[in-house]
């Protein structure tokens, strides 16, 4: 069950972070373009410990 948890919290923070970086771009605003960029990453970090969970079994 946790993997699926991981996976979606990371989808959510990777679509978050790519909006940042939208609106970043539009509104010219280097700051909320680099909180964007390390939220994505967070995002991707989260879904992959996902894909590790499921790959051990919710073992850890």
């Amino acid at each position: 069950m946790g993997e699926f948890k991981d996976k979606a919290k990371g989808i959510g923070n990777e679509i978050a972070g790519n909006a940042k970086q939208a609106a970043a771009e539009v509104a010219g605003n280097p700051r909320l373009d680099a909180e964007g960029k390390a939220q994505e990453r967070k995002g991707e970090a989260q879904n992959l410990k996902g894909e590790v969970k499921g790959a051990l079994g919710d073992k850890i």
